[in-house]
């Protein structure tokens, strides 16, 4: 059986690093529907689950827009 890798929340500072993209840019796919949304962690702070951004990366380099 294979151990699934527990889920890493990223921070949007790693969010931008790994997709390339600005904070602006981000937030305004989310409104779109075409970024994952974050998760809720506290009162002010959202984290994006790594396989979801991950997912969504994947989907960019085979040409699903």
């Amino acid at each position: 059986m294979k151990e699934q890798k527990p889920t890493t929340i990223l921070r949007l500072p790693s969010v931008l690093q790994i997709t390339g993209l600005s904070r602006s840019t981000i937030y305004a796919m989310m409104a779109e529907g075409i970024f994952p949304k974050p998760i809720k962690l506290g009162k002010r702070a959202v984290g994006w689950k790594d396989t979801d951004v991950a997912a969504w990366v994947d989907d960019r380099a085979q040409g699903v827009a």
